[in-house]
């Protein structure tokens, strides 16, 4: 039976610990006392999901029941609150409880709704058995973000800390509570909600119904005194619009749409542009403290750095009623500053001012300007927005002109950014000023971007990038950057995404209106394999950031993934438009039409776009893609000739490696020259087991390392290589990265002849949104073997209209 609200699956569902029904079978009694109770309180029937058998004691590295993303789709979710429940390693703590706290706050409701009344209430009913440790109390209060509410059901005496039984009489018990009361005080609460619920519905539909009837219903003739009290509200309701102050957010946010344009660099010293670049992003910083504005993000302004393009012009791209541009001029220990605000509609000035400062004084003039253009947008600042535009992070120049270095080269293009020197700058940045929070934060974001994009396991980059972001809580605990570096560090150094999500939301407290808090959610979400709600915080991201080509790239890989390719294909055209180099959408979008077409055409013609001759192609990832169309189009001996031109060695990305040695070797096997290609496939057994045990941890060695046992015919070292890739990396623990193992794996088996074993890898890959369609699978010759089997055939056919190009 479905909820009685459309779009959901269950009206209510019962989370628990199997150890807390073992006994005596408390929770099943409870939740027949609760069906019986809510049959006597409700007109509807209500629906109630509770697994009388749940799984248990879940590590995030085991097999989730993927169906329990819909059940979890409910109205009320009601934890029972035991000894047991509060552990982060189990399964309804994990993938329940934390899950649906999620979603809850992403849904149509919300997960806080108000009731008759006017009081609020959390859909989150928790109904408690026992009295808490109070480390378990917090880590409950952590996750929900306020007090733990509960309808109580604990049997307290001398000694005693059990749950309530129907039977107990009510004198004995300390907390003198009676279990048929508590029962029906659950079954009312859960009515408040759901009628609450039914309400917000209803008024929906009613909305709805009446923009229907205006728009179909013919006009009827009105009574005259009707039209005389209707024009005297019309004339009431514009009075207010003139004499009444506005407090409509979404109107202002409307009004007051800003882009701040990268400011000119008045200096003969060329060199000085990143101290220009960091003053105008200072500036934008400080308006985006401000509720009132809605303010793009740098990294969509910087493509006008060089424009010839009108106000006009770049208005409408950028969707904002103003622009602000300026310069800045650095001579000695004087600044000289001229900024002007822009109505981007009319092309008209409407505010300008120069500035002229002692260099000392640039912490306090960068607030003041900002604090000027609020004040010629009529923007009242509250206390809190004055008091965050007038902090100063450091008042060190030295640390200051460091902490800009650091940020020019962490933010240069992929080919010319350096972690490594932004880092140090960083770190002489803290040296010069060591209560610099800003600084060690940018310095653990260095720390972590190593990691993940660079990975050495010989290198402990994640201890130091917890110590710096810990050096930063500890001297501003309230900064907001702090902790959404701390959520970057539990998604990019631990893969645990509800830390990672808890700590964003922390930040977006006080940063509503950053695009960087919406992009980490939505790149959380695509690794946690939750694709709609990484869709939605992409979305919201493009709001703020609508020129940030990465953004445009994510969505693209996200709708790939899905099989959504024409929508794929539009964001991937976006984000190479806004950034025509930009290889890693070129390379995405290239395979991207490998997967939908079963065709090599749009690929090469996507290459060919950005780099017209294969002289210009230097990037290892875009060779790869060159032999590999080659190899799929069985163009063997162009394929060698392109890949013996060109020099190199390793295609190492954070998904997969590759080596130049295991392109010769595949495309020696297939043309059946096994001397060559046995030469080849040793070669990279070698550098990758010299790599193995420099870097143990890492899954795509093993992977890698496994294709070339099973080119030498060494069946099962190649399969246990595979395997371990897998265990290191499993679709469960990183839904992205995770597929690319189960697909080397396949290959694997393909290779040693285990066709069965590799068939069910494909089910798995053909299952879930992965980098695998029936397309390619009869594109690539690796997979050749399947092709004639019959189970291969039947595990094809649900997917025959991909395979038919319709």
């Amino acid at each position: 039976m479905s909820s009685i609200i459309q779009g959901y699956e269950y009206d209510i569902f019962i989370s628990y610990r199997q150890k807390d029904n073992k006994y005596d079978g408390w929770v099943t009694e409870f939740v027949d006392n609760l069906k019986r109770e809510l049959e006597a309180t409700f007109k509807e029937e209500i629906s109630v999901y509770f697994d009388s058998n749940p799984h248990d004691g879940l590590l995030e590295t085991h097999d989730v029941d993927a169906s329990l993303k819909e059940k979890l789709k409910c109205l009320v979710f009601i934890p029972v609150i035991s000894q047991t429940y509060c552990d982060s390693k189990s399964f309804a703590w994990q993938h329940e409880f934390v899950a649906f706290n999620r979603l809850a706050k992403e849904d149509q409701f919300g997960r806080d709704i108000k009731i008759a009344g006017g009081n609020v209430a959390s859909r989150i009913l928790p109904v408690k058995i026992h009295d808490l440790d109070p480390e378990d109390k917090a880590l409950f209060e952590n996750e929900l973000g306020g007090v733990l509410r509960s309808i109580d059901f604990i049997y307290k005496a001398s000694g005693v800390n059990r749950p309530l039984k129907p039977k107990d009489e009510r004198a004995e018990n300390l907390n003198h509570i009676y279990y048929r009361d508590q029962i029906n005080k659950v079954a009312n609460a859960v009515k408040d909600i759901i009628t609450a619920i039914k309400r917000n519905t209803q008024k929906y539909r009613e909305v709805r119904r009446e923009v229907v009837n205006l728009i179909h219903e013919s006009p009827k003739r009105l009574n005259p005194k009707f039209l005389i009290v209707s024009f005297l509200i019309l004339v009431i309701i514009g009075l207010g619009y003139f004499f009444i102050p506005k407090h409509s957010k979404s109107s202002d946010i409307i009004e007051k749409s800003i882009a701040v344009l990268p400011f000119r660099n008045l200096s003969n010293d060329s060199s000085q542009a990143y101290f220009c670049d960091g003053f105008m992003e200072e500036i934008l910083n400080n308006l985006q403290r401000v509720r009132e504005f809605t303010v793009r993000s740098r990294t969509s302004t910087d493509q006008y750095k060089k424009t010839t393009k009108t106000i006009r012009t770049i208005g409408e791209e950028m969707n904002v009623n103003y622009l602000i541009n300026g310069s800045v001029g650095r001579e000695d220990k004087n600044l000289k500053i001229w900024v002007q605000l822009i109505n981007a509609k009319t092309d008209k000035q409407i505010w300008s001012n120069d500035y002229m400062r002692e260099m000392k004084q640039i912490f306090s003039l960068q607030g003041d300007i900002a604090k000027d253009i609020a004040s010629e947008l009529k923007t009242i600042l509250s206390p809190e927005e004055s008091k965050m535009i007038d902090k100063k992070n450091t008042e060190n120049l030295e640390a200051y002109n460091f902490y800009l270095l650091g940020n020019d080269y962490y933010r240069r293009n992929f080919e010319k950014q350096n972690f490594e020197i932004a880092a140090k700058m960083y770190s002489n940045a803290i040296e010069s000023d060591p209560k610099f929070a800003l600084a060690y934060v940018r310095l653990s974001i260095c720390y972590l971007a190593l990691h993940w994009f660079h990975y050495d396991g010989r290198i402990d980059r994640l201890t130091k990038s917890k110590e710096a972001i810990d050096e930063a809580l500890k001297i501003d605990p309230n900064l907001p950057d702090a902790h959404l570096a701390l959520g970057t560090f539990y998604y990019w150094g631990l893969l645990n995404y509800s830390k990672a999500l808890e700590e964003v939301d922390i930040a977006q407290q006080q940063l509503s209106n950053n695009a960087e808090c919406y992009y980490l959610k939505g790149s959380i979400y695509l690794r946690a394999g939750e694709w709609s709600l990484a869709k939605k915080n992409y979305l919201k991201a493009l709001e703020y950031d609508p020129g940030f080509s990465r953004i445009f790239q994510n969505i693209g890989i996200t709708c790939s993934l899905l099989s959504e390719y024409e929508e794929s294909e539009k964001n991937f055209n976006a984000a190479i438009l806004h950034n025509p180099t930009f290889v890693e959408a070129i390379w995405q979008k290239s395979f991207m039409y490998l997967k939908w077409k079963g065709s090599t055409i749009q690929s090469r013609a996507t290459i060919a776009e950005a780099f017209p001759s294969d002289e210009s192609i230097t990037n290892p990832l875009l060779i790869e893609s060159k032999v590999l169309m080659d190899i799929y189009d069985g163009n063997y001996e162009k394929a060698i000739s392109y890949l013996t031109s060109k020099n190199v060695e390793f295609i190492n990305v954070q998904f997969y490696i590759n080596l130049r040695s295991l392109l010769f070797a595949r495309i020696y096997s297939l043309t059946n020259m096994p001397e060559k290609a046995r030469e080849y496939f040793d070669s990279a057994r070698v550098v990758l087991e010299l790599k193995i045990l420099e870097n143990p941890q890492d899954s795509r060695l093993y992977s890698a390392v496994g294709i070339a046992y099973a080119g030498l015919g060494q069946k099962e070292k190649a399969i246990n290589a595979g395997k371990r890739g897998v265990e290191l990396m499993p679709i469960s623990k990183e839904a992205y990265r995770g597929v690319f193992r189960a697909e080397d794996l396949a290959r694997i088996y393909v290779m040693v002849g285990k066709y069965d074993a590799a068939l069910e890898q494909i089910k798995i890959l053909l299952s879930v949104p992965s980098r695998l369609s029936v397309k390619l699978l009869l594109l690539d010759p690796a997979w050749k073997p399947l092709w004639n089997l019959p189970e291969f055939k039947k595990i094809i056919k649900p997917f025959s209209s991909d395979a038919s190009g319709t």
